[in-house]
């Protein structure tokens, strides 16, 4: 899935793509990845000024799509928008487009055709993905290549710190028992 484009409503809302309560004009629209870059580029419109429902457009590439928007009030006051899957019809608020799809829709629409490439990790995968999440949590300015294990940033608590020591070393161990297992195996294979 995170290889596909995604919209967050609730995330164009808080960066002023757009605003409930307002018809906007074409605004621009880009999404980017930490690794290759700019993926894609592409427009879209919304008009939010009724109480209750609305619309967003889309146009990327060859896709030109509406998209309805409906908002249901909130338990303290206020109204949340949701965007309306074009396909099952529910309410959601992140629309996802697979690689070669030709639409958004609900991550349920797509089903088992789609999956975060996590759920496809094996326990070494998952341990190295790990550490790195830690390690980026933790690194704040320094260099990342300078330490294994970055010191406690001064805002963090010695608890968290602690917990996340904790879960890096049992990466450490994961990734250690893999290259064990490994070895024994090519051992017993007579290759090394």
């Amino acid at each position: 899935m995170q290889d596909g484009l995604k919209l967050d409503l609730n995330r164009l809302v808080r960066k002023q793509f757009i605003k409930p309560g307002a018809n906007i004009g074409v605004r621009g629209i880009t999404w980017t990845h930490s690794y290759w870059g700019e993926i894609a580029t592409g427009v879209i419109s919304a008009e939010m000024s009724g109480q209750a429902e609305g619309w967003l457009r889309i146009q990327l590439g060859s896709l030109d799509q509406r998209i309805i928007l409906v908002s249901r009030p909130r338990h303290f006051g206020g109204r949340q928008w949701y965007f309306v899957c074009p396909v099952m019809n529910r309410l959601a608020s992140v629309l996802w487009r697979p690689a070669g799809a030709t639409r958004f829709c609900s991550r349920q629409t797509w089903g088992r055709q789609v999956a975060y490439q996590s759920q496809f990790n094996d326990a070494t995968n998952r341990a190295h993905a790990g550490k790195v999440r830690i390690k980026s949590r933790l690194i704040a300015s320094l260099d990342p290549d300078e330490w294994d294990f970055p010191p406690k940033p001064k805002w963090m608590r010695w608890a968290t710190y602690k917990r996340y020591e904790a879960q890096y070393d049992h990466f450490e161990d994961v990734l250690d028992y893999g290259c064990v297992s490994l070895l024994a195996k090519l051992m017993a294979k007579n290759i090394v």
